[in-house]
């Protein structure tokens, strides 16, 4: 059987080394090759014994996910729809600043948590996609965009210099692949990315928030979205089951192991939906108690989604209003809009297996 060697992180590595008679420091050489230098092929890793290449050729692989479309927005933000197999793809979004390179990656084909307002989650749930889908959106975003080339590239030359896991899909609902993903991004002898620089954002599962934090603290986001149970539970339906009082007890628990001391809210802003006075003057009371930032996205419309874009004077008075309580906040620039690359326009193509894109036509007719 052959197996792919962007499933492996360090330890991994070290371990199948091991299997196949080779020492420790392989492992480390293996980790330069592939993700530094985003070397594919193991006759191009010249410091490599012959007959390890050798055998790393009749035994292994390194599969990537296959560029179905890369399309560049007048911003310069950057898309990639990206084959996973069996008619289904996953959208990577790359956004260039001044002063840093922020990749959006995808964790799963679909999503199953169903936000109401999220274009993702109206396309239904294939499946979770495995550690070299996903860490193979970081390597193919470094090789494309050409920054990243030499044998042994540097850090400081990489394109990506940000990695936030809010493509498709929730991020801890595929915890052990995000998870091993996230260690190879960390990695020294890999991406080399400081936690401060990785953000895994979520909906609230609260028992894998706990889980990440004693696993792998990195930046923590939360898609808040309204102030209260009653109306979270409309817009972020795992809301029912993890409320927000126990969401916020988590992120609580999370903060001595961040390598932030704050946490952030993302809070989409929906006309006449959450984005009242009312509403913001809700929250300031309701995240009194956890040190945090907010990030006030506009909505991005997409075709079905029954939500306007708050106007941009409504989202002016509730970052007013949010700043004057003292609470750090920022409105999110959309990016990429002119290629459905924004925050929550991201679709992919996904062979639905929840039913949920038939039942939404069923309930359109009624």
């Amino acid at each position: 059987m052959t197996i792919n060697l962007l499933n492996y992180d360090g330890k991994g590595l070290v371990d199948l080394c091991a299997t196949i008679g080779e020492k420790p420091f392989r492992a480390k050489q293996l980790l330069h090759w592939i993700h530094q230098s985003g070397t594919a092929d193991f006759a191009a890793m010249s410091d490599l014994a012959k007959s390890l290449r050798e055998k790393l050729a009749a035994m292994a692989v390194i599969e990537l996910p296959q560029i179905t479309y890369d399309s560049v927005a007048a911003d310069g933000t950057r898309k990639w729809l990206l084959s996973v197999g069996s008619g289904n793809g996953i959208e990577t979004v790359f956004i260039p600043e001044a002063n840093r390179g922020t990749l959006c990656v995808s964790s799963q084909v679909g999503c199953a948590l169903a936000c109401t307002f999220c274009s993702t989650g109206k396309q239904g749930f294939n499946r979770n996609l495995t550690v070299a889908e996903i860490i193979g959106q970081l390597w193919i975003a470094n090789k494309t965009i050409g920054l990243n080339t030499g044998d042994h590239a540097s850090h400081a030359n990489r394109a990506v210099t940000n990695v936030v896991m809010m493509g498709m899909g929730e991020p801890l609902a595929n915890f052990d692949n995000v998870v091993t993903a996230l260690d190879i991004m960390l990695d020294d002898h890999a991406y080399g990315l400081s936690r401060r620089r990785v953000t895994v954002s979520t909906s609230g599962l609260v028992p894998a928030i706990d889980r990440l934090r004693e696993r792998c603290p990195v930046a923590l986001a939360i898609s808040l979205h309204a102030p209260n149970d009653a109306l979270r539970d409309q817009l972020v339906p795992i809301n029912k089951k993890y409320p927000i009082k126990e969401l916020l007890a988590a992120c609580q628990r999370y903060l001595p192991s961040a390598p932030r001391d704050f946490i952030t809210f993302e809070y989409v802003m929906l006309d006449g939906v959450n984005d009242s006075t009312t509403h913001a003057r809700e929250l300031i009371k309701l995240v009194q108690d956890v040190p945090c930032k907010f990030n006030l996205i506009p909505f991005n419309s997409f075709p079905g989604s029954g939500f306007k874009r708050s106007s941009a004077e409504a989202v002016r008075i509730f970052r007013d209003i949010l700043m004057q309580a003292g609470l750090v906040t920022t409105v999110r620039k959309t990016r990429g809009d002119d290629i459905a690359a924004a925050c929550g326009q991201l679709a992919g193509q996904v062979k639905d297996k929840t039913r949920r894109t038939a039942n939404l036509k069923t309930e359109a007719m009624q």
